[in-house]
């Protein structure tokens, strides 16, 4: 009889990729039955993992009683908790992720792997103090490991959708195509193709859970420095991409308000605190 994996916001990029993987792969398609929730199994996306093999159930971040149910009979659940960019990022990062594992707790479920990050206030000495998307992830890993609940964890690099439509290159009116930071063009960065990668270390979990048991898998496709990126944006489109850094106070005025001083501080972060913290710099990485 094939375990039962639940993969909580599988219509999501996380999400579906993981359900993607597992159901390509010979030996996990045998081992593992997929459940994924949805707040709207009705959708088309969510009816198009039903043709594929997928229950689909609806469960919301903000129902425990549809947590639960959702993860009645789940050999393994994956979750991962949206980011809130509305001034109170931290809050939610911590609520939505503990009542994930606290519903998987309360059904007994054997085996949970948890999207965190790291965090940076603390990593930083509390230098960066907008870091509520990384430090909420991270305070709800550490609240996993203090409960009766194996786990094991992977940390996503930046993800390259953010290239579209908030990071996408725009006419610059002679015809190239600019996008723009404060930071170096030589800085890396780790990122990942989040459809096409992630669920390539959640199936290295899934075939192997004494393994990976209680480490954080670092998820990288590759790290990209912002001039390589126009670079390869110039030989994909046929069209010059040109990488422009500007002054941190010009850019931050291209953001919305309620997420410039979490993009900014992420920006610091990535390149240097966190390559060296958490083990990106290789491609495939795996931290510890």
């Amino acid at each position: 009889m094939s375990k039962l994996l639940v993969i909580f916001g599988v219509t999501g990029q996380q999400g579906g990729s993981i359900a993607e993987t597992v159901l390509k792969d010979a030996q996990l398609n045998k081992e593992y039955s997929i459940r994924g929730t949805t707040r709207d199994p009705s959708k088309p996306k969510a009816q198009e993992l039903v043709q594929k093999g997928v229950d689909m159930v609806m469960a919301d971040v903000e129902d425990a009683v549809s947590l639960r149910k959702a993860f009645e009979g789940a050999h393994t659940v994956f979750a991962n908790t949206v980011t809130i960019y509305d001034g109170h990022t931290y809050e939610h990062e911590t609520k939505h992720g503990r009542a994930l594992a606290d519903a998987a707790a309360a059904v007994g479920v054997p085996f949970c792997i948890y999207s965190t990050l790291p965090n940076a206030g603390k990593i930083s000495g509390g230098k960066l103090k907008n870091m509520g998307h990384f430090d909420g992830k991270e305070e709800t890993e550490q609240y996993i490991r203090t409960l009766h609940l194996r786990s094991a964890f992977i940390a996503p690099g930046s993800f390259m959708s953010n290239f579209y439509p908030s990071m996408s290159p725009h006419p610059a009116g002679d015809g190239t195509y600019t996008f723009a930071s404060f930071i170096r063009p030589d800085t890396q960065m780790p990122f990942i193709d989040t459809v096409a990668d992630t669920g390539k270390w959640v199936a290295a979990i899934l075939a192997d859970i004494p393994k990976f048991e209680g480490k954080v898998l670092c998820c990288s496709t590759a790290l990209y420095t912002f001039q390589g990126i126009a670079d390869a944006m110039s030989r994909a489109s046929q069209k010059t991409v040109v990488y422009k850094q500007l002054p941190e106070e010009v850019w931050r005025q291209m953001l919305p308000p309620p997420m410039r001083d979490h993009i900014a501080e992420m920006l610091y972060f990535f390149p240097g605190v966190w390559i060296l913290r958490r083990g990106y710099g290789s491609q495939g990485s795996v931290g510890s």
